[in-house]
């Protein structure tokens, strides 16, 4: 019967020990609730990380783009330049070289004259046209270099909230928020200037 006693200790033993291992844990768990809200912290950060970063490319896209056209239009513009420059060396070669009197001669001249006057209006308009491109193109470079560093602040965010994880330092959890929110800042003044 000593022997039954000593058996029924002892589970009365295991019985209080496991309830105590059982409170311990439940204890811990309470205490490290917060690191499910990390986690999804990590996440939502994750999420607006990648949509920033398409608008980034989107900004970069621009600029390759506008820089392009642009291009297009300055050599448009040279191309005019050069046919402006050619027909006024060819009027003054005919004026100095032809008699009044000669009706083809007159009327090319006219011809002439005629597009010297039009070249000035074209290339103005060209001119705007390649200006307002590269206009373009530096608003999208300021906007997709503002987006960049809005990536990097999630990025180190969501490191810090990583480290935060492992370690159960919950300040570490804060900066990272703050890094987050830091990164939104610069995403959102990008899009809105």
């Amino acid at each position: 019967m000593d022997e039954l006693q000593q058996e029924i200790a002892e589970l009365k033993q295991f019985i209080v020990d496991l309830k105590a291992d059982r409170a311990a844990q439940k204890e811990k768990e309470k205490r490290e609730a917060w690191t499910k809200y990390v986690s999804l912290t990590v996440v939502i950060i994750a999420v607006i990380a990648a949509i920033i970063s398409q608008w980034s490319g989107k900004y970069s896209s621009r600029v390759q783009m506008s820089q392009a056209q642009a291009s297009d239009q300055w050599a448009f513009y040279q191309a005019k330049s050069i046919k402006q420059h050619l027909d006024e060396t060819t009027v003054a070669q005919i004026s100095r070289l032809t008699n009044t009197n000669d009706a083809e001669a007159m009327a090319m001249l006219a011809k002439l004259k005629t597009d010297l006057g039009r070249y000035d209006q074209e290339k103005a308009d060209i001119k705007a046209r390649a200006e307002a491109l590269e206009k373009t193109r530096d608003d999208a470079g300021k906007r997709s270099g503002k987006m960049g560093t809005a990536i990097s602040c999630f990025t180190v965010a969501i490191a810090c909230a990583s480290i935060c994880t492992v370690t159960k330092r919950k300040p570490l959890w804060f900066v990272s928020m703050l890094l987050a929110a830091g990164g939104l800042v610069e995403a959102i003044v990008a899009w809105t200037t």
